[in-house]
């Protein structure tokens, strides 16, 4: 067997060292000592760099990746691989949606990050920038004593603006796990500027709604209605609590064998279960609506999470910032395909619209956008938000009709039809789990289940997205869920290669415990994650809210969604190159 080359040089060298007139137990002896001796010099080189590094701040980490436990430290959701995921793929979306913190539990609010005491600096601010430079600031989060945080966790979000040019870009925040926060800028248009940063939550905030989302899976409920005769011939109409069937999520704490009806998905394998009714037998379920919220926080996590805490402005830094004109490349010039990484920034507001920073989108007029949709199947899917856009649509397409389906707003399935230009326009949700008014039980349908029914092609896109009515959930639920989408999208292109996929993704909106955008976050890395290498276009629209001058809402203002509108046509139609 060859000896390895590495091996056979460091056998050479050992062999070079002999002093001269030493017997060969010395020579052994001899190189023993050196070893140790360049051991012990390395241990004391790497201590000593450790002390200095204190002086400065340590290598910066994207702040949806701060970590606080060591790899070997498993994490309560890493037990169980969820179907339908590898061990790796699963492995890398506990990584993504890792967040440091305190890792021992707050007894007192003042302890907490206080939005009014924490303030930020703009870093070696210069007299002008150019179109196209870097600005850097630094949060330093203190609690309401005024003493400075010592560890990280904190869930800031920061922005470059200015309210004269209805002009905005998004920060990336990296998180030093010590207190302190750097603040990364592009800065793309010439003007004055100003910075902005804001406390969503607390790191302590952060660690209980961790707690609660691992823990309360039942903490929002769902009913189910059931209509029949009873065994003395009486119509008898009966509500009960229903919810996924998954690990840790129960129904009642006073649940029995043989307690629950349950509806087993035969293509996906998803299981909806119901309380049992007193008279009534299972196959009698007829509707679905949401339930109720049940608030589960101590005293000290409802202070926590209130408005002294929580979506606060810090007062920082307000010195103003001159970015003049320069020959710098604004907007991605390269051609929008699918599978391209969203960056930070992702784009930027100036005068309301949104240039893009993935890929060269454009601006869509009424019949900019009626060529676009021409000759063209669209399915879209997820929730009241991706609705949004099925209504704008509607309303930007004149030609476009709502035909009348008679079926549940919230839930649809909805169709509008344009006759003359052959296009039909599909909107429905993505199955249960989902918070509605009362629904038939039959409209609801899994998502993957849909998209295996469509054929596909040239002509067909589907868009969807799917993390708001999931999230009060285990992580493990939703990646599973994840997966049976991605199954039925690889199925999709491995027979119609040319079929556009594209996925929405979470916006900013709510900042409670229910429905919170830290949770919205988490549920969106593990989307991204799950769909990195598949071939589908992500629509980022997470940047395009947590940076615009509107109140952040769940259903976005229609200026922003005529934005996103506007790059969705872009993926769905290249510009054809002038001849």
């Amino acid at each position: 067997m060859k000896s390895d080359p590495v091996d056979s040089t460091i056998c050479r060298r050992i062999k070079r060292f002999r002093a001269p007139g030493t017997g060969p137990f010395l020579q052994y002896f001899l190189v023993i000592v050196s070893l140790l001796l360049l051991y012990s010099m390395v241990l004391w080189s790497y201590s000593s760099g450790d002390r200095r590094g204190n002086q400065h701040l340590p290598r910066p980490r994207m702040q949806h990746h701060n970590r606080t436990q060591s790899p070997s430290e498993p994490t309560p959701e890493a037990s169980t691989v969820p179907p339908g995921l590898s061990l790796e793929e699963w492995e890398r979306m506990l990584r993504a949606t890792h967040w440091g913190g305190p890792e021992r539990q707050v007894t007192s609010a003042s302890r907490s990050t206080s939005p009014g005491h924490s303030t930020f600096t703009i870093q070696d601010l210069k007299q002008s920038y150019s179109v196209g430079e870097e600005l850097h600031a630094t949060i330093f989060a203190k609690d309401f004593t005024g003493q400075p945080k010592r560890y990280g966790g904190d869930f800031f979000q920061a922005k470059v603006y200015s309210d004269k040019l209805k002009a905005s870009v998004f920060g990336e925040v990296l998180d030093h796990q010590n207190g302190t926060y750097s603040v990364r800028f592009i800065l793309p248009w010439a003007s004055q500027a100003s910075v902005a940063v804001r406390l969503i939550h607390s790191s302590e905030a952060v660690k209980a709604l961790k707690q609660h989302r691992n823990t309360d899976s039942d903490r929002f409920t769902f009913y189910g209605y059931f209509i029949g005769k009873n065994s003395s011939g009486a119509e008898v109409q009966e509500t009960v609590e229903c919810s996924i069937k998954w690990a840790g999520v129960v129904l009642s704490p006073m649940a029995k064998k043989n307690c629950c009806c349950e509806y087993q998905d035969a293509p996906t394998g998803l299981t909806w279960q119901c309380r049992q009714p007193k008279a009534l037998p299972c196959d009698a379920l007829m509707s679905h609506s949401m339930g109720v919220g049940i608030n589960r926080l101590t005293p000290l996590e409802m202070v926590l999470m209130d408005r002294r805490h929580v979506n606060v402005w810090l007062k920082g830094d307000q010195r103003l910032i001159t970015i003049t004109p320069s020959n710098a490349t604004v907007g991605a010039r390269n051609k929008c395909s699918p599978g391209v990484p969203t960056p930070i920034p992702a784009g930027f507001y100036l005068n309301d619209v949104w240039t893009s920073f993935v890929c060269a989108t454009r601006h869509f007029t009424v019949n900019d956008a009626t060529q676009c949709l021409k000759d063209k199947h669209i399915y879209i899917m997820g929730d009241s938000t991706s609705r949004q856009w099925f209504d704008y649509l509607i309303q930007a397409v004149p030609t476009l009709k709502l035909l009348n389906s008679h079926a549940v707003n919230q839930v649809g399935p909805h169709l509008a039809v344009d006759v003359l230009n052959n296009i039909d326009l599909h909107w429905r949700s993505h199955g249960l789990p989902y918070r509605c008014n009362k629904a038939p039980i039959a409209a609801f349908q899994y998502m993957g289940n849909v998209i295996d029914d469509i054929a596909g092609g040239p002509h067909t896109v589907i868009v969807f997205t799917m993390w708001a009515h999931f999230i009060t959930f285990p992580l493990s639920y939703f990646a599973h869920r994840v997966s049976l989408v991605r199954r039925a999208v690889v199925a999709l292109l491995r027979r119609a290669p040319k079929t556009k996929v594209i996925i929405k993704t979470a916006n900013t909106g709510y900042k409670n415990e229910f429905t919170g955008d830290w949770f919205s976050l988490q549920f969106d890395r593990i989307l991204r994650e799950a769909f990195r290498d598949v071939g589908v276009y992500i629509l980022d629209v997470w940047q395009m809210t947590a940076c615009h001058y509107n109140p952040d809402k769940l259903h976005p203002a229609p200026v922003i969604i005529k934005n996103e509108i506007d790059i969705l046509l872009s993926f769905m139609c290249q510009k054809s190159k002038s001849k």
